[in-house]
């Protein structure tokens, strides 16, 4: 529940020249600090420059070094400039987590997190600073990639972002100035007029994303894979077999697992490697805070580890 004195803060986050700025002359020449009393917080400092037509409402302050941006320097503006929402224009080599962690002031409510990215750089910045771009892309709310060409989207597409983050909402900003969604709605990679549809060992992952966004598609269907056992810890009773994944890089290891029920599945211990055939359904569960797909195990066995243990995108 919201309190009198919390202070929405809203985080454009992105590396330099990702379009951060514009957006925030967008908006700001759009009404957005109109009816509040804005703090807008820069912490970098681009070719761009903000608009002083729609800075009458608007309190610009400058942070030029990581270690300046502290609490107490917070809570000291919040005295003087009594603002009654923030904007963080935030630098992209500095880690998001600190500022979760020891920066943001207790009544400072995070309300939306908006990363801006140069399609163009990206593949670089995530090859060469993965942690950095990944945090950013894992955290976010809202994912541009400007200056997007049709080659860029489709490199884009292939890596699979929905798998880093699968709340976000993720544009495409075109240099012909159009824009689109980065899920068209049509694609799916597997043939679901097979009888059993099998997915590879390197496909898990692919098909992990796939059946989490669109799960009313795999409904009745008949699929066959290998997949480690997992007992769960926080839902006690339910059986979650998966794969572990490398999303970004070998630090950030996570275990992607389904709910499954079936007869004679409890058997199997933790991290033991099966080979099953299920019946897809859609089913209410804690697990997925709703409804979210559930594997209606019809044959299982203990079978050899794959060669590639992690699923990588």
């Amino acid at each position: 529940m919201a309190r009198n004195n919390d202070i929405p803060v809203y985080l454009v986050a992105g590396f330099l020249d990702g379009g951060k700025t514009n957006f925030i002359n967008g908006i700001l020449q759009d009404g957005f600090a109109r009816e509040e009393r804005t703090l807008l917080i820069c912490c970098e400092e681009g070719e761009e420059e903000y608009d002083p037509k729609a800075l009458e409402n608007v309190t610009v302050v400058q942070v030029e070094n990581e270690e300046d941006l502290k609490c107490s320097t917070l809570k000291a503006w919040e005295k003087q400039y009594r603002p009654r929402q923030v904007l963080i224009e935030y630098n992209g080599m500095w880690q998001m987590e600190r500022l979760y962690r020891e920066v943001l002031p207790a009544n400072w409510v995070l309300y939306q997190i908006m990363t801006f990215v140069d399609a163009s750089t990206f593949e670089p910045y995530a090859r060469n600073m993965g942690q950095l771009m990944m945090e950013k892309v894992m955290n976010t709310d809202l994912l541009v990639f400007n200056r997007c060409t049709p080659e860029l989207r489709e490199s884009l597409r292939q890596r699979n972002l929905r798998m880093v983050n699968r709340q976000a909402d993720i544009y495409f900003e075109n240099l012909d100035g159009t824009s689109e969604d980065y899920l068209t709605g049509d694609e799916c990679p597997f043939d679901l007029s097979q009888e059993v549809i099998r997915i590879p060992d390197e496909d898990f992952g692919v098909w992990y994303v796939d059946v989490m966004d669109h799960p009313d598609r795999y409904v009745g269907k008949t699929v066959h894979m290998k997949l480690i056992m997992c007992h769960s810890k926080q839902y006690p009773g339910t059986l979650c077999p998966g794969r572990f994944a490398m999303v970004c890089c070998e630090n950030d290891v996570q275990f992607l697992g389904l709910v499954a029920k079936g007869e004679g599945l409890a058997q199997y211990q933790n991290r033991e490697w099966i080979e099953v055939t299920a019946q897809m359904a859609l089913e209410s569960h804690p697990a997925y805070q709703g409804e979210g797909p559930v594997m209606r195990v019809t044959s299982v066995a203990r079978c050899e580890k794959p060669a590639q243990e992690v699923v990588s995108f």
